[in-house]
């Protein structure tokens, strides 16, 4: 047992949904609904940009950013602990080069949970 990796401890609240648009909102809403409207405002402002664009490049984006989010969400204690160490970054009391280190392992594996 590490004081890093509590979560591995703690079983996720829900799956990890599909990488689509309808499964990601259903995770959202289920686990942060304050989160909702942001994401679907970032959902429309990458849907237009794509069309504008002609690229699906802003829609990988969302889904990449929107898929961390739930996986990092749906692990309280990495939830708890991701925002604890941004408090450490923003509050600038002390060195984050830990910090930053350890929020860059929480989204690896976020990601690497995602399968992106």
């Amino acid at each position: 047992m590490t004081a890093h990796h509590p979560e591995s401890l703690t079983e996720p609240l829900i799956p990890m949904p599909a990488l689509t648009p309808e499964a990601l909102r259903a995770a959202v809403a289920s686990l942060t609904p304050s989160r909702v409207p942001a994401f679907v405002q970032d959902l429309v402002e990458a849907t237009t940009s794509a069309q504008q664009t002609q690229s699906l490049a802003p829609l990988r984006t969302f889904v990449h950013t929107w898929g961390v989010f739930v996986a990092i969400q749906r692990r309280p204690s990495r939830a708890a602990r991701l925002r604890h160490l941004e408090d450490v970054v923003s509050a600038g009391a002390e060195d984050p080069t830990d910090a930053i280190a350890e929020i860059r392992s929480i989204h690896a594996e976020a990601e690497a949970e995602a399968g992106l």
